[in-house]
């Protein structure tokens, strides 16, 4: 068996990587000049529950997430979790299970430079971050020490089938022979599977994400505020996202307005994204009847890598369905695995 992974994003490196701890042949392709460079760079990476947005089969996945991503600290060096809670400042927010709901001074020891804390907010303690790029390129290096090959600057151009069966991709760089083909590149998905006559449901949710440096220590929790939501991504650096419905062009403002000891703040980096959303939530499993073209898209990417990671490979590597990927099946197809 040999595997063909599409996208070098924190899903495919994760596939790759726990194909490679397991013994397959797998080859990881990418069209960026390293890991990380579409979607997954851009990410916020906020690994947590703002009251139960897990749709479809992510329902079925989110109760392993923090299992997994243990795991992969103690499997994996350069795969840190920044596990500081965090605090939803929402009119509209909800305590339930984990979720607690504090009041002013509770605010105030959380976050003590918030200028102005509401009467009330939501904790939750047991939300965390991570530092996505950095979590993928340790696994792409993990990875590869397991024996994975590993191709960047390889835009992939089409799946190449033979006797009905598709046997591996063609790329920029050549062919890359493969039993099962993986697609774990975000939006391209929809691309690279249409011209075998599958129309895969993943639309684009654009985002903005910005970089910044700041006192370490300004923000302490990860910050849900109804324009913006900011996190400590490590000492001396902030993760900030802004809806691209209201004013992307000062986050800054945002920020001094809302934090004491923000004056020095820079912006280091700006990047607009497109995330995948598939319709029913994560879209994982074979997508041709023959199991040779297998699908890894899903919209909490950061959080559930590790685990979609995990069992996907254990899917294609036994031949066994995974039952927690049961909901996530492209629909009309078979539920089988493709790795046999």
């Amino acid at each position: 068996m040999s595997v063909v992974v599409v996208g070098a994003g924190i899903v495919g490196s994760s596939v790759a990587y726990h194909l490679a701890r397991r013994g397959v042949s797998v080859t990881l392709l990418d069209r960026g000049p390293g890991p990380a460079t579409g979607v997954t760079g851009g990410s916020f990476a906020w690994i947590g529950d703002r009251g139960g947005d897990w749709p479809g089969g992510a329902r079925d996945l989110r109760g392993s997430v923090r299992a997994d991503y243990r795991r992969l600290e103690s499997e994996v060096p350069g795969v840190a979790v920044r596990r500081c809670g965090s605090l939803d400042l929402a009119a509209d927010a909800e305590p339930g299970e984990g979720r607690f709901r504090v009041g002013r001074d509770e605010i105030r020891a959380l976050e003590p430079e918030l200028r102005s804390p509401p009467e009330w907010a939501v904790h939750t303690p047991s939300d965390a971050g991570v530092d996505a790029v950095a979590v993928t390129a340790a696994l792409v290096r993990a990875a590869r020490a397991l024996g994975a090959r590993v191709v960047f600057g390889a835009d992939v151009t089409s799946l190449e089938a033979e006797g009905g069966r598709v046997r591996g991709v063609a790329s920029s760089v050549g062919f890359h022979a493969g039993s099962t083909v993986v697609l774990a590149a975000g939006t391209e998905v929809v691309r690279l599977a249409e011209p075998l006559g599958i129309r895969l449901p993943v639309r684009t949710s654009p985002a903005c994400l910005i970089r910044l440096a700041a006192p370490p220590g300004l923000v302490r929790t990860i910050v849900a505020a109804p324009d913006f939501e900011v996190r400590e991504v490590s000492d001396g650096q902030l993760l900030m996202t802004v809806s691209l419905t209201g004013d992307t062009t000062s986050p800054l403002r945002l920020l001094r307005a809302s934090f004491r000891r923000a004056d020095s703040c820079r912006v280091l980096e700006r990047r607009v994204g497109g995330r995948p959303v598939p319709a029913d939530g994560p879209l994982i499993g074979p997508v041709t009847p023959d199991g040779s073209v297998y699908a890894a898209v899903t919209h909490s990417a950061v959080t559930l890598a590790p685990t979609v990671g995990r069992l996907v490979a254990s899917e294609l590597a036994t031949g066994a369905p995974a039952a927690e990927l049961r909901r996530c099946r492209p629909r009309g197809l078979s539920p089988g695995s493709g790795g046999r």
